[in-house]
């Protein structure tokens, strides 16, 4: 039994299951933790229940808190999800998709769960590359959090524990991603990436992330799991 404890940020999509499979076979024990945010839908709360499950979190703790109060998404207000945008669009600029400031509200969760459990590391499966150009998914940034995260906690200051953001993803492309996954024996059937399910539970196929997940299952030459609706 390994005493390396590990937060993995888990959304249930193919990059932070993949970022917790990562983190089991360098021998962590991982303490799971996803958010109940005011999101659209729940499928990806039950696709992180999944994906706990299968990499044998050791605890899934779900947060309940509600950001629709501050809105400003279309994960979270009612903002149509753009859908059919091209790899061109999709590449620029920050879409309507973005939810402010929650990478910095989800890993401040982590923070603190780390701290509490006696835990150095935190997994989250950022990358910024065949993303949709979400600013708090940079390298930079995480180097920032860090930063910062050594210096606000009791942990940090007293030199317990110095507190270490791991992104494996941060520069590897959605089939890399993928195909690191495959290699890790993950099962992407239980995970979740799409921003509008339709009513029969099937992902619409054209959202951004239902784009660029297609995307990386056809690169790495394999088929998406996940059922789809017909397009």
């Amino acid at each position: 039994m390994t005493d390396k404890q590990a937060v993995i940020l888990l959304s249930g999509g193919v990059d932070s299951a993949t970022a917790g499979a990562i983190a089991k076979r360098q021998g962590f024990v991982l303490h799971a933790l996803s958010f109940r945010y005011g999101q659209r839908h729940q499928q990806e709360i039950e696709a992180a229940k999944k994906v706990a499950a299968f990499l044998e979190a050791k605890a899934h703790l779900v947060l309940d808190f509600d950001l629709r109060a501050i809105g400003g998404s279309a994960l979270t207000d009612r903002i149509e999800v753009p859908k059919g945008r091209s790899a061109a669009d999709i590449a620029q600029g920050i879409p309507v998709t973005y939810v402010p400031a929650r990478n910095t509200i989800f890993l401040s969760f982590g923070l603190a769960l780390a701290e509490r459990i006696g835990a150095a590391d935190i997994f989250f499966g950022a990358n910024q590359l065949d993303y949709s150009g979400y600013p708090d998914c940079r390298e930079e940034y995480i180097q920032a959090f860090e930063q910062m995260a050594n210096l606000a906690t009791k942990a940090g200051v007293e030199g317990k524990n110095r507190l270490k953001i791991h992104t494996p993803l941060i520069h590897m492309s959605k089939a890399e991603i993928i195909k690191k996954g495959l290699e890790l024996g993950l099962d992407y059937s239980v995970t979740w990436s799409c921003y509008d399910p339709q009513p029969d539970d099937s992902a619409c196929g054209l959202c951004d992330s239902c784009q660029l997940r297609l995307k990386g299952f056809e690169e790495a030459g394999v088929k998406d799991p996940v059922p789809y609706a017909d397009r």
